[in-house]
């Protein structure tokens, strides 16, 4: 304490920088904070004493003065404390837009770090403005761009020609390069291509063959597309990409609109996804439920947290049974009743106009007369991709508990500590080899051939490919414009604890909706919520069975809101994978579900994350969700048929 009061004194005198000149090798301060803060919003910035060769200086015990930002909640001068040669602000605020200096001083040492302050509105405009043109213009492709070209200009000091161009070497390059986008790019064209090989051997007429004895209906087809969801339950992309490409056909010759197979394909995805006790998503989610936990000290398992918040995740329960109840009951209501009377009526199963992100099935790779319709053809190449996907995901989890030295794990630790992307590239490269050697094996096409059906197959991805690249660029902008962030500064100031797991909700549901990401939301969600899950708890006294019921319900808010984004947002990627791999009009496929969606979400909010939040039991919460949606469909919806 005396060595800093003297420090702080030197300081005042201006003789500390000879001082530690004689004490110390301090040269320099190194400022590590963002280059675009937004105005009223939270930043971190790091601080380091360092030598001549830019070592950190452990010794430095220095108070240097802090200027040009402020913390939050305080309004004296930031008091430096160093500790290791490091400071860190987590809280950082500046208050007007322009230009700010961060400057670090300590006598003669002085260094500075310059900050671009914009307006916090700002952040939240591209994502909007892609999202409205999306759903007026009907051009995914042209909105994506407009709208991180509006961001670039933004980021790159209101540059608008300048804007332009950064969007294709700044964002659309670093989305192209990024290893997991990489990843999912090739395991998407190498599926597209096992989907060339089997509409080109017969396996895919075979397949439909097969189901549609039991599919004979439009009803029947519409069951069928709802359960195998729950066959394919341990990954939304390879949920996606089978069930879509391998109903198409199926739903095209019963007069379903691919409106609503893509509504069955992507209610399906996540939200099964989600829920499993087993999938790979379930890895991420418990981790960060564990790390909001260690933040509050708590000593409850993150997975058993997990698994008890299930009966409150009322969205994705709630979007499953909605779409299970329009199935057996053949009623619909809004765009979709419009879309479903003119595919039953006219065979239409795309509206005139349409842009389908794939081709349509009279383009895709046909198979030609004298080729014999062989279901194994089809499921043997499928069942391979799922098979060695899974074994994938046990193999590549396995060796990362072992490397980390863990010699006893659970099932449920080898999916966490799984790479996901690498068993996906080998579950369809696999796919591509075993269509290929049945395909030569039978002589039913040369390797010529093959291989031609193969690329075939990938071209027709071509368009959702690029639409998801853009929908990536513009999840990168958005981290740089801290748009979630400051999605959370405008919600703070909810004190009671009840009203947390309903408003969570909102604030996942719209930051997923705007970003097209849901476990960037979750990540950013999950360590913030539960802290103030807890601390509003302990603050207003409540018994340790109304603080469970909030914290379980906070926890599964984060997840089911994560999850009403990538269901329903124009820029999600497995949004996107649903119109790309049911032959669908995006826009179309967006405009159509959106209604069922935001049902689903108004009822899990009032009849379950509301009045759990204050004691009443999930199980009758789902109970009374489920007769609403009922009723609501019942009432508001009409027979596919009736007129």
């Amino acid at each position: 304490m005396l060595r800093r009061l003297v420090s702080l004194f030197l300081v005042t005198v201006g003789l500390v920088g000879v001082s530690h000149a004689q004490e110390t090798p301090l040269s320099r301060f190194e400022i590590d904070a963002p280059n675009l803060v937004l105005t009223g919003v939270r930043f971190p910035v790091q601080i380091r004493a360092v030598d001549d060769e830019g070592t950190v200086v452990p010794g430095y015990e220095g108070v240097p003065s802090v200027t040009g930002v402020r913390r939050a909640d305080f309004t004296e001068p930031i008091e430096a404390v160093f500790a290791e040669g490091t400071f860190v602000i987590d809280d950082a605020i500046v208050n007007e837009s322009g230009a700010v200096t961060i400057e670090v001083r300590d006598g003669a040492v002085s260094s500075q770090q310059g900050l671009r302050v914009i307006p916090g509105i700002l952040s939240i405009l591209p994502p909007l403005f892609a999202i409205v043109m999306a759903l007026v213009l009907r051009q995914v492709v042209i909105s994506l761009y407009a709208g991180i070209w509006l961001g670039a200009i933004f980021v790159f000091d209101y540059d608008i020609v300048g804007g332009f161009f950064r969007v294709l070497d700044h964002y659309i390059f670093r989305a192209m390069t990024d290893d997991s986008h990489v990843q999912i790019m090739l395991f998407s064209m190498l599926f597209a291509g096992v989907m060339g090989l089997i509409a080109r051997n017969g396996g895919a007429v075979g397949i439909a063959d097969v189901i549609t004895r039991y599919a004979k209906t439009a009803r029947g087809g519409e069951i069928a597309s709802w359960c195998t969801a729950l066959v394919l339950f341990f990954d939304d992309y390879s949920n996606v990409l089978i069930r879509g490409n391998l109903l198409r056909p199926i739903t095209d010759k019963l007069r379903i609109s691919r409106e609503k197979l893509s509504f069955y394909v992507d209610t399906g995805a996540a939200t099964v996804a989600s829920l499993f006790l087993i999938s790979t998503w379930i890895g991420y989610e418990v981790g960060l439920i564990e790390q909001g936990l260690r933040m509050i000290g708590s000593p409850l398992d993150a997975y058993s947290v997990f698994v008890r918040s299930i009966p409150y995740r009322f969205y994705p329960i709630f979007a499953l049974l909605l779409a299970l109840f329009i199935a057996c009951s053949g009623r619909d209501f809004g765009p979709m009743l419009e879309a479903e009377r003119r595919a039953r009526r006219t065979g239409k199963v795309f509206r005139d106009g349409a842009q389908a992100v794939i081709e349509t099935s009279e383009e895709m790779p046909g198979v030609d007369g004298d080729v014999p319709a062989r279901w194994y053809n089809g499921l043997i190449p499928i069942l391979t991709i799922v098979l060695v996907g899974m074994f994938g995901i046990c193999w590549t989890g396995t060796q990362s508990l072992v490397a980390d030295g863990v010699g006893d794990y659970s099932l449920g630790q080898i999916v966490s500590s799984a790479d996901s992307y690498l068993a996906l590239l080998w579950a369809s490269l696999s796919g591509c080899v075993v269509a290929i050697v049945l395909s030569l094996a039978q002589r039913i096409l040369s390797i010529t051939e093959s291989i031609d059906a193969l690329l075939q197959g990938m071209k027709f991805l071509l368009l959702g490919i690029v639409i998801l690249i853009l929908a990536w660029s513009i999840g990168s902008l958005a981290e740089e414009l801290h748009t979630a962030d400051y999605l959370i500064q405008q919600m703070r100031g909810i004190l009671s604890p009840f009203w947390v797991p309903a408003l969570t909700f909102v604030i996942a549901a719209l930051m997923s909706f705007a970003t097209g990401t849901s476990w960037g939301t979750m990540a950013i969600l999950m360590p913030l919520v539960i802290p103030l899950a807890h601390a509003l708890g302990l603050e207003a006294q409540l018994n340790a069975a109304q603080t469970e019921s909030v914290l379980l319900g906070s926890v599964s808010s984060v997840l089911a809101g994560a999850v009403f984004g990538d269901h329903c947002s124009p820029i999600s990627d497995t949004t996107i994978l649903s119109s790309m791999a049911s032959g669908a009009d995006h826009i179309d496929h967006v405009r159509t579900q959106l209604p069922y969606a935001l049902l689903a979400a108004v009822v899990g909010i009032l009849a379950g994350d509301i009045p759990t939040a204050f004691g009443l039991s999930p199980w009758i919460s789902l109970l009374v969700g489920v007769s609403v949606m009922a009723a609501v469909l019942s009432v508001f919806g009409e027979k596919v048929e009736s007129k």
